[in-house]
Formats: C-alpha cells, sequence, structure tokens
C-alpha cells in the first residue's frame, strides 16, 4: 500500500529525548484509519514505518513500562 502522500503531508513530532543537535531524532505521526508513522531523522533514504493502532499503542505502553530498556 502506497501512504506516500499522506506521509509527506504529516504533521510529524519530534520526541522532546531526541539529541539536540539535530541527531537522534524520533519523530512520530497520526495518520488516518488509526494509523501512526514513525521515522528516524538519520536514515532519511529509509521510509517511514506505519503501524496499526493498537501495534504502535501497544509499543508506546511497553515503553513507558521500560519493556524495551535493553
Amino acid at each position: 500500500m502506497d501512504f506516500s502522500d499522506e506521509l509527506k503531508a504529516a504533521q510529524w513530532t519530534k520526541s522532546t529525548l531526541s539529541g539536540s543537535n539535530g541527531g537522534d531524532c524520533l519523530y512520530a505521526a497520526k495518520l488516518t484509519g488509526d494509523r501512526y508513522a514513525i521515522r528516524d531523522s538519520e536514515q532519511p533514504d529509509v521510509p517511514p514505518m506505519v503501524l496499526r493502532g493498537d501495534v504502535f499503542r501497544a509499543f508506546v505502553g511497553g515503553a513507558k513500562l521500560g519493556e524495551f530498556d535493553f
């Protein structure tokens, strides 16, 4: 499925924990149809990952609980 037009028009939000020098930036955007996209500023040639809402919320919830503190 091609989301390119929606991804170009998306309102991207940068994590406040991203690097202050312009690196290490993670961006997320809410898309239509209960979907979310995430992208890494240091990999502009890699397309954003589009996730179903349930998957995105499960990841965010797990991160808040420290499940991904590797």
